[in-house]
């Protein structure tokens, strides 16, 4: 703990690399020595750019003590390089992160088979649907989806993950606090797994995060998995660091006349390993992993958990399309590289406006005689415990007498399906009514 302030000093300090961050408390002893060195040491040390020289020169605690004090407040968990919970597969690659910012609770990553579920924003149907059941199949079958959580392709795996029941880790390419925590799919993979960011709370935003994110995404997974990227996308970016680190990639076939799978069935031609289902990624794995089963490699997720996944798709590409219209085209997506800019919108205008699944909140409430049979004995405990609107977490817990993480995990699923809303502050409602 005495030298946490130096660790999140030296991550969040400007003008660095994330190379060069990573050697130097390897060259110098240590993360305080680092910062304890003096301008002769940074001379000797020929990795260094007179930039970053100068860089180091900055002593300041300020926003390290700062940031330190956002965690304990916000329940965040800082993880350096240093800690023994730190997953040792990312500790590998060339640039690890000095520090992880994680809200939830992150699995023992080394022991999963973690894959990461990566393509386009700008998804077709059939895209959206091979996400779903790829996020459902790893997960029923032992696996763990890590995802960058951005709409289309790599929400919707984390959507079916969740609804599989297991946990997903996502990482962001924004600082840890600036991912609205009581909000979509963040939300809910916090509560189910873990959200992590190498960036502290009160980081300024850059552009280059979500191209610094994907050594960490890829770093995590022991596998890569493309589904939809048409001949310019980020993912196609996204292989070549998670080549580069060694790992496997492989990729979802497409229609050959399809510009959305281009880029995939490219990588496929090129060698990467074309996966109809999850099994033909983990069979593969199942001898360094005991946690895979081959009992799920046939189960398919319920129609009905497709349909709600791809909606929420839908819902998500078409609200990030009327923030983008709001904010005049300045969300930090839009910084990105230009196959990527305008994509939710087309998503929402081109693909899901005659599903009609953007609707006013007036016409979500769901019949309680029809949909409380398929709920389980806890889930109408927990159901029966929000007594009223904006009924507090903690009144929940105690009202239906389970365990708190059981509470927890139950109502993001009866978020997922539509039962439960939740507001800030920790506060639930109830999404039905009796007709």
């Amino acid at each position: 703990m005495s030298e946490l302030k130096y660790w999140v000093w030296l991550s969040s300090l400007p003008g660095l690399s994330p190379a060069s961050r990573a050697r130097l408390p390897r060259r110098l002893g240590g993360v305080k020595e680092t910062y304890f060195a003096r301008a002769e040491d940074y001379e000797r040390l020929d990795f260094l750019t007179p930039r970053e020289r100068e860089a180091l020169e900055n002593k300041g605690l300020g926003f390290a003590n700062r940031a330190i004090e956002a965690c304990l407040e916000g329940n965040i968990d800082i993880v350096t390089i240093g800690d023994g919970n730190y997953p040792a597969r990312l500790r590998e690659i060339d640039a690890p992160p000095l520090v992880l910012y994680v809200r939830g609770r992150l699995p023992d990553i080394d022991e999963l088979c973690a894959v990461a579920v990566v393509g386009t924003r700008d998804a077709s149907l059939y895209g959206l649907r091979m996400a779903h059941n790829m996020g459902y199949g790893l997960t029923k079958c032992g696996a763990l989806v890590v995802s960058g959580l951005t709409r289309g392709i790599d929400e919707t795996a984390a959507r079916g993950a969740l609804q599989a029941g297991g946990g997903c880790v996502g990482v962001l390419g924004t600082p840890i606090d600036a991912v609205r925590p009581y909000a979509g799919i963040a939300y809910d993979v916090s509560l189910a797994g873990a959200l992590v960011s190498e960036y502290a709370p009160g980081t300024p935003f850059s552009s280059r995060f979500f191209r610094e994110r994907n050594r960490i995404t890829s770093g995590l997974a022991a596998a890569t998995l493309v589904v939809e990227a048409p001949a310019k996308s980020g993912a196609l970016l996204f292989v070549s660091e998670a080549l580069e680190q060694g790992r496997e990639v492989f990729a979802v076939p497409g229609n050959a006349d399809s510009a959305r799978s281009e880029g995939s069935n490219r990588l496929i031609m090129e060698g990467a390993q074309p996966a109809l289902t999850a099994w033909d990624i983990l069979s593969g794995f199942a001898w360094r992993f005991p946690s895979i089963s081959e009992d799920g490699k046939r189960k398919l997720p319920p129609e009905e958990l497709v349909e709600a996944g791809v909606e929420a798709a839908a819902r998500s590409a078409a609200e990030g399309a009327k923030r983008g219209r709001a904010e005049g085209g300045k969300a930090p997506e839009k910084k990105k590289a230009k196959s990527a800019r305008g994509a939710p919108k087309k998503a929402a205008g081109r693909f899901f406006a005659k599903k009609d699944v953007d609707k006013p909140e007036a016409e979500e409430y769901i019949d309680l005689k029809k949909q409380l049979s398929e709920l389980s004995a806890a889930q109408l405990k927990i159901v029966a415990a929000i007594t009223g609107r904006h009924t507090h977490v903690d009144d929940i817990i105690e009202r239906c007498g389970l365990p708190a993480a059981e509470v927890l995990g139950e109502l993001t699923m009866l978020q997922i399906k539509g039962f439960v809303s939740q507001e800030p502050g920790k506060r639930f409602s109830l999404n039905i009514t009796q007709k």
